[in-house]
């Protein structure tokens, strides 16, 4: 017997969780997504490239960069509904959510939690309208996991500071008029504000990734790039300043990869409804609908716990172990709907004709950066037992 098929997110009722104002900016980036991003985003990421200033200018328009943030033309948001536009975005691809994140999670947050009045009057405006983009600069070729490894240099020549270093798969590095760079100093590491005309700053262009194609992805050299003393951010001292803006777009990515695992699932359905196997839909048969419910079930568990850790969030009550719970728990989740929705496809679901492979290969990224999951693994661990195992 037939009936109406239900929606995955209808299975929990997700929606009755959510306020008016938060569904409204759900429908809102959706609409965006799918009549500006979705019918061009396989050809972009068929050939390694992206309209990244057009798209930094529609972003901005929807008001999604640094939606989260007060003032300076940020839109005040609560973060259930930063979390569900990074869903939506990623809906679409994780190129597009990535854009969003690092300009507003990290680039616009770093500056807007530890900057001067000066550089947030500078730049934020400007980067909230996406008419300024701007890049996070941490991780470094031999300093990933461990960033207390970094070895850019940031030394004192009278009352400036002269960079030196390589940074290394920097999201919007070659297009960013802006780039927040973490160095270390005589003072321990710190943050410097760094326009990417600097004479000696350089952002060459990494090219044949088989993930995050239609994200730019670069590389950052700085050879003696001279920068005023006011280029420092004065509130951030340690490694705690750039590992809490991570803990921000950690918080994205907890609802953003579920966007990716939402539209491979529901690629799936439907074609398993369309499909005719041995005179039948394919979506009659046990096995694939063990593997939709199986799906669905971890699709629908991993909406709760990001609107609970959003929940949190909003209260003030977010601690950094409950953001690698949500990091570890639904990229992981939306890596393996990926993978066995590409099962339901068959040979199809290698194609770019569908969404599934392009997901898949996209959250192999999403895995990796932001804290690996065996770094997660470790931060739960050190959580429950109160032993660190990092070293």
């Amino acid at each position: 017997m037939k009936s109406s098929p239900v929606h995955p997110f209808d299975l929990l009722a997700v929606d009755g969780l959510l306020t008016e104002e938060e569904r409204e900016i759900r429908r809102t980036v959706r609409t965006m997504g799918e009549r500006e991003l979705r019918p061009y985003v396989a050809e972009w990421f068929e050939s390694g490239e992206i309209p990244a200033r057009e798209l930094a200018r529609k972003l901005g328009e929807l008001g999604v960069l640094g939606m989260h943030l007060e003032g300076y033309g940020c839109a005040g948001t609560s973060a259930v509904s930063y979390g569900l536009a990074c869903l939506e975005l990623e809906a679409v691809d994780s190129g597009l959510r990535s854009l969003v994140s690092v300009q507003g999670s990290l680039a616009m947050y770093a500056m807007w939690q530890h900057g001067s009045e000066e550089q947030k009057r500078e730049w934020l405006p400007g980067m909230a309208a996406g008419e300024k983009i701007g890049c996070f600069g941490l991780t470094e070729p031999d300093a990933g996991s461990d960033p207390g490894a970094m070895r850019t240099a940031a030394k004192r020549d009278g009352s400036d500071w002269v960079l030196n270093g390589t940074k290394m798969w920097i999201t919007n590095g070659s297009v960013a008029d802006v780039a927040v760079v973490w160095a270390r100093t005589d003072d321990g590491v710190r943050g410097f504000v760094v326009p990417t005309d600097s004479p000696g700053f350089s952002a060459p262009e990494i090219k044949r990734k088989l993930s995050l194609r239609a994200s730019v992805t670069s590389e950052l050299v700085l050879e003696d790039v001279r920068l005023p003393a006011g280029a420092m951010l004065p509130g951030a001292r340690g490694l705690s300043g750039p590992l809490g803006c991570l803990n921000e777009a950690r918080f994205g990515i907890v609802f953003g990869s579920l966007g990716a695992a939402r539209d491979c699932l529901e690629t799936a359905i439907s074609y398993a409804r369309d499909r005719t196997v041995f005179g039948r839909s394919l979506a009659s048969y046990q096995l694939t609908q063990q593997k939709l419910a199986d799906m669905a079930l971890e699709l629908g568990k991993g909406m709760l716990l990001a609107l609970h850790l959003g929940r949190l969030k909003d209260a003030g009550e977010l601690s950094a172990e409950q953001v690698s719970v949500g990091k570890l728990n639904n990229v992981r989740e939306a890596i393996e709907i990926a993978r066995q929705c590409r099962t339901v496809l068959g040979a199809n679901g290698v194609t770019l004709e569908y969404p599934v492979m392009r997901h898949a290969n996209n959250l192999e990224s999403v895995l990796t950066y932001e804290g690996t999951s065996e770094v997660h693994t470790l931060v739960v661990g050190k959580a429950l037992t109160g032993e660190a195992a990092f070293r």
